[in-house]
């Protein structure tokens, strides 16, 4: 995540069928210097290599949220939106693995992925494919990328982190020896953190420390 404080907009948590995706049909269209720094970051990203193409993924419209359900409103928007300075509400899925021990899978993010490379990661994340529950990618995204299915899933949080990105937090529990991931091409190195957050390494920077936090608590 970008240096500084997420925003907690929402706090579950949610079962997965308690959240509700509705779609707008036209996508967002996006103002010049958004467009201008979407077209930049593509380039970078081209420059240093990374096999990421440009598409369409989501935007936040708006949200409403009580303790049984998470509403979102979401259009279809530029994924490289999500790349600049604004995020501009672009939504993505962070699905945090807890072992049955209570332990933590933190990833380290492979240098030529488009987000975060080389910095630790908790669990799975990405962006919501168009039309597509933003609960459902939590699954597909840690499937993905750790091949693993969850035991549990909850949905515990709609965040806001300081880039303008949101993220809806999931919380995976894996089965008792369920620990043995196969990590896929956009991490390098993996470990599971102890359950405890303030027993975590160096390399877990202060956002990573709130999250489990949070999600601990």
């Amino acid at each position: 995540m970008a240096n500084g404080a997420p925003a907690l907009l929402a706090r579950g948590p949610w079962d997965a069928s308690q959240v509700e995706a509705r779609w707008r049909d036209q996508p967002f269209v996006p103002d010049a210097p958004a467009t201008a720094a979407a077209d930049a970051a593509v380039a970078e990203l081209r420059r240093r290599g990374s096999p990421t193409h440009d598409g369409m993924s989501a935007r936040m419209v708006e949200f409403d949220s009580s303790a049984r359900h998470l509403r979102l409103e979401l259009e279809p928007a530029r994924w490289s939106l999500r790349l600049g300075r604004d995020a501009g509400a672009s939504i993505s899925a962070l699905c945090v693995v807890r072992d049955a021990e209570g332990r933590w899978l933190a990833g380290r993010r492979a240098p030529w992925v488009a987000t975060w490379p080389g910095r630790w990661a908790l669990g799975a994340g990405g962006a919501v494919e168009v039309g597509e529950n933003p609960a459902d990618t939590l699954v597909r995204e840690l499937h993905e990328e750790w091949g693993v299915r969850p035991r549990l899933l909850s949905v515990e949080a709609l965040v806001r982190v300081p880039s303008g990105l949101i993220l809806l937090v999931g919380l995976a529990t894996l089965a008792p020896g369920g620990a043995r991931v196969e990590m896929d091409a956009e991490h390098d190195a993996h470990v599971w953190w102890p359950p405890d957050p303030a027993d975590w390494p160096p390399e877990a920077d202060g956002q990573l420390r709130g999250m489990g936090l949070l999600l601990a608590g």
